[in-house]
């Protein structure tokens, strides 16, 4: 039984094919199922998710929609403006510091 030729030159695709599909097969049968991950973490998943709700709750999300609007800034925008050399009580000095 001969090989053709042109199958020949792909002997080493044909290679890495099977060898990384044993390989998935293997690790799919050796995988936990996902209802055992989900029973293993549920505790860790529920306390997420009401400490998310919690805070939404004592946080107020229509809180900060209504600060916004006022004009004020919002949380951390002042560092930011700091950071970026945009405060207002720091503008006299960075003139004279790119006069150097």
């Amino acid at each position: 039984m001969d090989i053709p030729p042109q199958l020949l030159q792909y002997r080493y695709h044909f290679a890495v094919t099977i060898s990384v599909s044993v390989i998935f097969s293997l690790l799919l049968y050796a995988a936990p199922r996902f209802g055992t991950i989900l029973a293993y973490f549920w505790p860790l998943f529920a306390s997420t998710i009401l400490f998310v709700v919690a805070i939404i709750a004592f946080n107020g999300v229509s809180q900060l929609a209504v600060k916004a609007d006022h004009g004020e800034k919002a949380a951390g925008e002042d560092i930011v403006d700091y950071v970026a050399g945009r405060s207002e009580h720091n503008t006299d000095h960075h003139e004279d510091r790119q006069n150097f």
